[in-house]
């Protein structure tokens, strides 16, 4: 099991988006040194916070860090052109020398698609156009393409992903078309932050029985992002946590689902949150039950103090360190 940690990169439009940049890349400092996987960052336009955008801070943490993962989770790719996608993900792949992992989504904001003049419906339809693409760029093939963000005949990119193949390529789903949709691209899915164990152990049935009707190999790597807290006691983790989700969850008003979450039963079921040995036996659970292979965890919420973070950050690596040690004996 691998832990990663997701990077709350927006800020308090009052505050010096500058120092937020720096908090931003010791926290990914930390995260390396404390033992996580990777670091993640997410994607959006037009939000009410001073949001940092992925690409160009996957490139700067690149330089601050030397073997964490760096990846997205997820990047809003039907907004974006696939040719400007593949060169500037191929130029992020060579920036950290083959630590990029890609997860895609359709997204779930209007204001965002028809800010970019991308018809609702149509941002599913790219964003299984946009799979195929990007793997046949990076592995240096040429293809005439064309589809509703534009046309280009003999399309290829010279530059070259580190990672043969390029960079993993996973995608965020919450729906069933859309977690079969990922099956039948052969693609990871990455589970969302919310199902507890009954229900993503039906949705991952799904996704398995779609794999092998289009011959598809079950061995692959199963990522899932949770919320997460750690704490001396479970009371104390969940009196830490609660407000934080409260206040983030409130602010999803575009998310059909957040608007009537019970925080309780998402705190109890579907989130990371406990001591740390209640958090290793989840994990080591998620691990054996469902066969997911990595978390990665928010650990700071719109907010919360870098102070906080930095201590989740510690915390959940003496977690590793615990679920490494239940790993070897």
């Amino acid at each position: 099991m691998k832990v990663s940690c997701f990077l709350s990169a927006q800020f308090d439009p009052s505050a010096s988006a500058v120092d937020g940049v720096d908090d931003v890349v010791t926290q990914a400092a930390a995260a390396e040194a404390a033992g996580f996987h990777a670091v993640y960052l997410g994607h959006h336009y037009l939000a009410q916070s001073a949001f940092i955008q992925p690409i160009p801070l996957a490139g700067y943490l690149a330089a601050a860090t030397d073997r964490v993962r760096i990846g997205t989770g997820v990047l809003l790719a039907p907004l974006l052109n696939p040719i400007a996608l593949a060169e500037e993900l191929a130029s992020l792949d060579v920036l950290s020398n083959g630590r990029l992992t890609v997860g895609i989504g359709a997204g779930y904001r209007k204001r965002e698609t028809t800010a970019f003049g991308v018809d609702w419906p149509d941002r599913l339809t790219r964003l299984a156009e946009y799979v195929p693409i990007l793997r046949a760029l990076w592995n240096g093939e040429t293809l005439d393409l064309a589809g509703s963000w534009g046309e280009v005949p003999g399309a290829s990119v010279v530059l070259r992903p580190v990672q043969p193949g390029g960079p993993p390529l996973w995608i965020g789903a919450f729906a069933e078309p859309a977690i079969k949709r990922a099956a039948r691209l052969d693609t990871p899915w990455l589970i969302g932050p919310k199902g507890n164990d009954a229900e993503l152990s039906r949705l991952l049935g799904i996704y398995r029985d779609t794999l092998t009707e289009h011959g598809f190999s079950h061995d692959r790597g199963y990522p899932m992002s949770r919320e997460a807290f750690v704490a001396d006691t479970h009371a104390a983790a969940v009196a830490g946590v609660r407000p934080h989700l409260e206040r983030q969850y409130a602010g999803y008003k575009s998310w059909d689902d957040a608007q009537g979450l019970d925080i309780d039963r998402y705190l109890e079921e579907d989130c990371l949150v406990g001591t740390p040995e209640e958090i290793v036996a989840k994990l080591r659970r998620w691990e054996s039950d469902l066969g997911i292979t990595e978390v990665s965890l928010r650990l700071q919420f719109v907010g919360a103090s870098q102070h906080e973070a930095m201590d989740q950050i510690a915390r959940f690596g003496a977690v590793i360190e615990l679920l490494d040690a239940a790993e070897a004996a």
